[in-house]
């Protein structure tokens, strides 16, 4: 079994950056395929990023390539999505997902098994 933690979400404005992380226990985490995902107010769950189990493959979604970027701390447990030139239209609740096999579809929600309880990111015009 896996638990994620995410956290390091906020209040930013438009342009901005900010990091949200996700903590894993219960297993190494490093076998792990991750996803990241985001859910707006009255919107369907949107793929965000994803990596490979190990770690050789990054995907990222059409509305975030180039200013999104997903990292790793194998050593902390811990994954990371750093977000660069933040818009408004990225407000939603982020979460982290985990798979412990690799992904046929990393942007599907389905492939993953473990799910965090999301973090809170707002972006203000």
């Amino acid at each position: 079994q896996v638990q994620l933690v995410e956290s390091g979400g906020g209040l930013v404005q438009a342009g901005g950056s900010l990091r949200v992380s996700c903590a894993a226990s219960g297993r190494t985490f490093s076998r792990y395929a991750m996803g990241w995902f985001r859910q707006a107010p009255g919107k369907e769950r949107e793929f965000v990023a994803a990596i490979s189990w190990n770690g050789l493959n990054t995907y990222y979604g059409d509305s975030v390539k180039g200013r999104f970027t997903m990292s790793g701390d194998n050593a902390k447990n811990t994954k990371y999505l750093q977000m660069n030139s933040l818009k408004p239209e990225d407000t939603a609740v982020y979460y982290c997902a985990a798979s412990p096999r690799n992904l046929p579809n990393p942007a599907a929600p389905d492939e993953y098994a473990y799910w965090g309880q999301g973090t809170q990111v707002t972006v203000s015009s």
